[in-house]
């Protein structure tokens, strides 16, 4: 399956009509679990787009925009990022908390709409069909951001998401954005808004739900309670819940995925002729580091590049070296992975590059 699917139909913006089944089959391409949510998100954007290419005038088909709610690291960016990959339209990302510059709240709300306009190297109609995904809404709740100002790009967001025209200025030149068509996704972690639905619902059986599946049932007056002011609820009909990913979810996203971060060690090492190895402890290792860390997903990455920084500085330029293993101990730090080299069975530690001293010294110079 390719990246951009085989069109059903092509609408406003050369958009392709992608039928909820595939969109979802996709997505678990590069998405591991989080199974309702991803049901979910493709039967919200089919309907989005299906709206986009009804011409019809006897029925107004309001917008599908969504609202995921989960915890830090459990992919609500990575779905959003390959929903847009999938359809091949332009995606742009902001944090809602950036949308205040100058001290003038919401004056920064047409920041996203430049970023999706680049993201569709300026051509409007394209930007138009987009998708913008905007994380960390929970933060704007009316009590306790800034002051109050979470409420105000909470108003500021309003007419850009429900649909509107958006000039954006860039390098002297003038672009209006109408925002009908735009798919707005927006994040948080929500953290309490579990916890209010629990109360509402009042009842034993709340008390043995999961946080996901409490947030399921959230309704909007639990939003309106958490800090959202109705009308920014009223824009966003679709809600999605996201469950904090396990130490065994964590090891498969690491592995799984057509782009998997091991994957992609592997392949840049082959690039050097070594195959490298990662035992399975090893991994284990880095998904309860991110547990720990309250990283989830998100961490992952980061907490690789610092493991594996010595082995990458050190290996380019080594000769006879045919394999590495990477253990626990290098993940954390104590210990050194394992070298095997060609015609050897031996396995010995990687000797220290030595500088060439017949290299010139001048192309060194500052």
């Amino acid at each position: 399956m390719s990246d951009a699917m085989t069109p059903n139909s092509t609408g406003t913006g050369g958009v392709t009509l992608v039928p909820p089944t595939e969109i979802k089959q996709h997505l678990d391409d590069y998405v591991i679990e989080q199974e309702d949510a991803k049901k979910v998100l493709s039967v919200a954007v089919y309907n989005h787009y299906k709206r986009v290419n009804y011409k019809g005038k006897e029925i107004e088909l309001k917008k599908s925009n969504v609202m995921m709610v989960g915890p830090t690291g459990s992919g609500k960016t990575l779905l959003a990022r390959t929903l847009a990959k999938i359809l091949n339209v332009p995606f742009a990302e902001a944090d809602a908390t950036s949308f205040i510059t100058a001290g003038v709240v919401g004056g920064g709300v047409e920041s996203i709409m430049l970023k999706l306009l680049q993201a569709a190297e300026f051509d409007v109609a394209r930007a138009q069909v987009g998708i913008v995904y905007i994380d960390e809404v929970d933060k704007l709740k009316k009590s306790d951001y800034n002051r109050g100002a979470g409420e105000g790009i909470q108003q500021a967001l309003l007419k850009i998401i429900e649909g509107t025209v958006v000039v954006v200025k860039f390098q002297g030149k003038e672009y209006q954005i109408d925002t009908d068509h735009v798919l707005f996704i927006v994040g948080g972690a929500f953290v309490g808004l579990a916890e209010i639905v629990r109360m509402r619902m009042g009842s034993t059986d709340a008390g043995l739900l999961s946080e996901s599946e409490l947030i399921k049932d959230a309704a909007p007056g639990d939003l309106a309670k958490f800090g959202l002011i109705p009308e920014f609820i009223g824009r966003i009909p679709v809600i999605v819940s996201l469950a904090e990913l396990s130490k065994e979810t964590l090891v498969d996203v690491l592995t799984k995925p057509k782009n998997a971060l091991v994957e992609q060690y592997k392949k840049m090492f082959s690039l050097d002729g070594i195959e490298l190895v990662f035992e399975p402890q090893s991994l284990i290792t880095v998904a309860n580091m991110a547990i720990e860390l309250r990283t989830g997903a998100r961490g992952l990455r980061t907490i690789m590049e610092d493991r594996m920084l010595e082995v990458m500085y050190s290996v380019p330029g080594q000769k006879d070296l045919r394999r590495i293993y990477i253990t626990s101990a290098v993940m954390t730090r104590t210990g050194k992975p394992r070298y095997e080299y060609v015609q050897s069975t031996e396995e010995k530690e990687l000797e220290p590059l030595v500088p060439n001293p017949t290299r010139n010294k001048s192309a060194f110079a500052d």
